[in-house]
């Protein structure tokens, strides 16, 4: 007996199958993973922020977002710092040359997005962020 899948099951792999093809596009055009360039973006809009704070407003593990930063640190794009009052507190800013590099990663995610979103009206890139929103929203707890 074939096997098929609903509407639904069918968005379901189409979103994976999009994602699968944005990461290694993504990276290829700007330079830098997805989840780096949101680490430091999420760095761009703030001074300092402590690594728990960043790590809940990136949504990754601890372990992840340690190695990362870890990296980022070793490329001279972040610097790390402990809380004198709470030695178990990492806070985590952006260096002159973090903030350089993230103008440049910007330029290049504009020039992705606006390629991936040829030829939507704005409407229709309105109606597809409030759906995925929508389903983001719907998961979140699940």
């Amino acid at each position: 007996m074939p096997c098929s899948f609903s509407k639904q099951e069918q968005v379901l792999q189409l979103v994976k199958g999009l994602n699968n093809q944005i990461s290694p596009k993504f990276e290829r055009c700007t330079g830098i993973s997805a989840s780096r360039y949101e680490l430091l973006y999420q760095l761009y809009k703030t001074a300092e922020i402590n690594q728990s704070t960043l790590q809940k407003a990136v949504n990754i593990d601890g372990a992840a977002i340690t190695r990362h930063l870890k990296q980022l640190e070793a490329d001279g794009m972040v610097t790390r710092r402990r809380n004198p009052a709470d030695n178990r507190v990492i806070f985590v800013s952006l260096t002159q040359q973090g903030r350089e590099q993230i103008v440049g990663y910007r330029k290049e995610n504009v020039g992705f997005v606006t390629q991936m979103l040829n030829d939507f009206t704005t409407e229709e890139v309105d109606t597809l962020s409030d759906m995925l929103t929508r389903m983001q929203h719907n998961i979140i707890d699940y």
